[in-house]
């Protein structure tokens, strides 16, 4: 079907490839179309198969699944990204949001829907699984200082939206979201979009999937 969301997986382990297979089977949404078991054969079958979404591992031997991600988005770059790790300190999520990736999901969390996220990825949204940063819901005078349209457009960027969706969104120009967006960035003391992600979501004033 034409309106499936075509799917990659990445795994060094089979076991794991075939887990991730059998959980997305059944969603008539979804059709797993490859697999892959490292980095250089997920770049190669990745431009043979141009998948909308690509379920990739973070650890595998030789080429990781942030080397393999960078090199993907190089050819491929509307392809979402979702990073599956063990690892929930923030250097290795800002790791892969920089090299490309739209979603970090740790592997141990059980109860991620894993279809759910793939949809949300396939959507043009921002996934960051639970437990991957722990939110703290201090009041931040900074934010406090943001604009009420300030803080709209900090979360749809955080949500993975482009300056042009925003304006879409609350129908503004997109030249006008550039400046909110330069303006709330410099009032935050934030430079890149990743860290204005990372940032958001441990203030616990985005919920992400």
């Amino acid at each position: 079907m034409s309106n499936e969301i075509a799917v990659m997986l990445v795994d060094d382990h089979g076991l794991v490839r075939k887990g991730f297979r059998r959980m997305l089977e059944d969603d008539p949404e979804i059709r797993v179309v490859g697999e892959a078991t490292n980095g250089q054969e997920a770049i190669k079958l990745a431009q043979e198969l141009r998948p909308r979404v690509i379920v990739m591992d973070m650890a595998m031997p030789g080429l990781d699944g942030v080397q393999a991600t960078r090199e993907i988005l190089k050819q491929l770059p509307d392809t979402a990204i979702l990073i599956l790790s063990m690892y929930s300190e923030e250097n290795y999520v800002r790791n892969a949001l920089d090299a490309g990736a739209r979603g970090y999901v740790l592997k141990e969390a059980l109860d991620v829907d894993l279809a759910g996220a793939i949809k949300d990825l396939a959507a043009g949204k921002t996934v960051i699984g639970p437990g991957v940063l722990t939110p703290h819901h201090e009041p931040d005078p900074d934010y406090e200082r943001l604009t009420p349209r300030e803080k709209q457009i900090l979360e749809l960027i955080a949500q993975g939206n482009s300056n042009k969706e925003i304006a879409a969104i609350l129908n503004l120009s997109v030249n006008t979201v550039s400046v909110h967006r330069a303006n709330l960035m410099s009032a935050l003391g934030i430079h890149r979009t990743t860290d204005l992600v990372l940032w958001a979501v441990k203030k616990g004033l985005v919920h992400l999937p």
